[in-house]
């Protein structure tokens, strides 16, 4: 670590939003702000707005020729290549070379890793997977992801692209068209955008009242549905019946893999509390192979709103290297996963 310069960015990159905060040497975020990812139909664009704003959170703080480096949590980022490859739910087209073209723009290093292992990163490092070894982070925002954590490493796989839970295969027969290309997708059901669409195929089928009868049906959110079960919404809550089944049969599956000690859930989603964890909780111990019931806990975050992916993406940013997409001229200094 070079201490003369004493901070980092951390960027956590959505398909709808970008988070971005500085942070010092002991994981203290010190600023944050926020931009529209979706609204720039250029990438260019959006790096132009995301270096102004940051620049400007930069000079707030007095900040300005100390930061060492940047880490950036993005859908299907390479750690090991730089680019962002085929982000399903970001408004470009892919692969692009992020971590290079980030660089280049504010004159120092980028690193770069999907956006769930960035969060895996930080909940094990300041969050509720602390002192935990093996853990799955699960991350339900626009898509679905997942941080693989296991004997206390995160886990790229030999290409950089292990742990893209979200597009496991739920419905194998009449399933929902995915962003990937494929059906079925586990995300089409368990995202926050997939609970607007259960609840729009709900109104769209059945005729019984719903308070969400009163709102545009294309412009339901999954807050929407969620304010609605609040309410005492029947059809709202049997949204949220069917999304936290669903997911808790996935993570009954996802167990046998690496027999983790927990699964920890982050985003706006996991914030519905016992409308989603409960029939995720019956689903997952319905459908968990007897060796592991009862050893498998789920815990929710313990950080701020996109702290987890903040945080995880700027330990990244310690260890950024002159930012290259050629695989071999970075593979070896990839090897060893990233330490928070």
């Amino acid at each position: 670590m070079n201490n003369s310069k004493p901070y980092v960015i951390g960027i956590d990159m959505g398909g709808t939003n970008t988070v971005f905060g500085i942070v010092d040497a002991r994981g203290v975020v010190l600023a944050s702000n926020s931009i529209k990812t979706a609204k720039h139909s250029n990438i260019n664009d959006y790096i132009d707005e995301l270096h102004s704003e940051a620049l400007r959170l930069i000079r707030s703080i007095d900040a300005e020729g100390k930061i060492y480096g940047i880490g950036v949590g993005a859908p299907n980022a390479n750690y090991f290549t730089g680019m962002i490859e085929d982000g399903v739910n970001l408004p470009w087209p892919t692969p692009i070379p992020f971590a290079q073209m980030l660089s280049e723009k504010f004159g120092i290093p980028v690193a770069i890793t999907n956006d769930a292992n960035a969060a895996a990163i930080g909940e094990m490092t300041y969050g509720a997977a602390r002192g935990l070894k093996d853990f799955i982070m699960i991350t339900l925002g626009t898509g679905v992801g997942s941080g693989i954590v296991i004997n206390g490493q995160l886990v790229y796989g030999h290409d950089g692209f292990a742990g893209e839970l979200g597009h496991v295969i739920v419905k194998r027969n009449n399933g929902r068209l995915c962003g990937c290309g494929r059906t079925g997708c586990l995300e089409t059901y368990c995202s926050a955008t997939g609970v607007a669409r259960t609840a729009r195929e709900y109104l769209e089928l059945r005729t019984d009242p719903s308070l969400l009868r009163d709102l545009d049906i294309d412009s339901i959110t999954s807050k929407d549905v969620y304010d609605a079960a609040m309410a005492g919404d029947k059809l709202a809550k049997e949204v949220f019946e069917y999304t936290g089944t669903i997911l808790g049969e996935a993570l009954a599956d996802f167990t046998v893999f690496s027999s983790p000690e927990a699964f920890v859930l982050f985003g706006g989603l996991a914030k519905s509390g016992e409308l989603l964890l409960k029939p995720l909780r019956n689903a997952m111990d319905k459908n968990m192979l007897s060796v592991f019931k009862g050893k498998v806990k789920v815990l929710l975050s313990e950080l701020k709103e996109a702290d987890a992916a903040v945080l995880g993406a700027s330990a990244l940013g310690w260890e950024a290297k002159p930012a290259t997409t050629t695989l071999a001229a970075t593979a070896t200094a990839a090897t060893a996963a990233p330490q928070a």
